[in-house]
């Protein structure tokens, strides 16, 4: 399987680092950021993250080698789940735990990867086409079983149905391709990233990076549409958590910010209500919002790490807790 050089992230990363987020809100007085718990190893590049509601245990990928990390409750560091190369793993950037406890588990450089939580074992695996520019970033999973994934180089979004996942394995398709409805990007520039749905199941919900918009696909429809947006934009975003009351967080790797905004019903429109600023996010990736806390990967991309230039070494990889948000 053809792998991408991480240079292709690297510089696009580094090109939103000169851009400001601008949003209309104030920054906390005091940010409530914390460690949730430690990953081991010198090198793990952390990027993806994911919750089971339920049982609580939070699965990490590393975007370095593609090991996938488990922090059961009350653990203060993980543990090794899946080891790098399973399954002939480059990457893991997005991870989802579904309904029925199965572990979803995204490459960038050849598809996506679903696996059992309880033992481990690998139940069905997907995979792009080689021949064709790609980047598998991040995924959602709506209600009826069906996951979705962004490809950031393509600008178009992949389904999984649900009979698919059963039949084990197959070429990832396109159900949505929003490459004639994003702003033209710059060359060599990320579009899609950040993907969710709502409780729900009516509609998708992309975000264009490098434009800082957001995009919505009615899932009865096919429509595809921007959401309006005010108060803020969402530059730099990566990764999104909907909550079923409507409320959007996004984490904006560069700025080292989180914001959260009030969809409306329809999700046609958001308002941005918080924004937390904070260098101690050590560039969050994506995040993974519970009952008592939000979850934030911090990459710490920028040390070392996929971004050039390095700004320094790496400290401890954690995963921050953050209250409040």
């Amino acid at each position: 399987m053809r792998k991408l050089s991480y240079t292709l992230p690297c510089a696009m990363l580094l090109t939103l680092a000169t851009t400001a987020l601008t949003t209309g809100a104030a920054a906390p007085a005091t940010p409530r950021v914390a460690t949730a718990f430690t990953l081991p190893g010198a090198k793990v590049y952390p990027e993806g993250i994911a919750s089971d509601a339920r049982t609580g245990t939070v699965y990490v990928g590393s975007y370095a080698d593609g090991t996938v990390y488990r922090a059961r409750p009350g653990a203060r560091t993980a543990e090794v789940f899946l080891p790098s190369g399973t399954d002939g793993r480059h990457t893991a950037n997005g991870l989802r735990v579904d309904a029925r406890g199965r572990l979803w588990v995204t490459d960038s450089t050849a598809g996506v990867t679903v696996y059992d939580t309880a033992t481990g074992a690998r139940l069905a695996r997907f995979e792009v086409d080689p021949a064709l520019p790609h980047f598998v970033n991040d995924l959602t999973i709506t209600p009826d079983g069906t996951a979705y994934l962004t490809d950031s180089v393509r600008a178009v979004i992949y389904r999984v149905t649900p009979a698919e996942l059963r039949a084990g394995s197959g070429t990832l398709t396109v159900a949505y391709d929003l490459s004639g409805h994003v702003t033209p990007p710059p060359p060599g520039k990320f579009t899609l990233n950040g993907i969710t749905s709502d409780a729900a199941g009516r509609y998708l919900l992309a975000v264009d990076m490098t434009a800082g918009e957001l995009h919505r696909v009615d899932l009865a429809t096919g429509a595809l549409s921007r959401v309006t947006l005010s108060g803020g934009d969402l530059k730099a975003a990566d990764g999104l958590d909907l909550s079923p009351g409507g409320t959007l967080r996004a984490a904006h790797n560069i700025t080292n910010t989180l914001t959260r905004w009030q969809l409306t019903p329809d999700g046609t429109r958001a308002r941005l209500l918080h924004t937390l600023t904070d260098p101690s996010l050590q560039i969050p990736t994506t995040l993974a919002h519970t009952p008592a806390r939000t979850l934030v990967v911090r990459s710490q991309f920028d040390k070392g790490g996929p971004m050039t230039p390095s700004t320094g070494t790496p400290t401890t990889f954690s995963v921050a807790s953050v209250h409040g948000l």
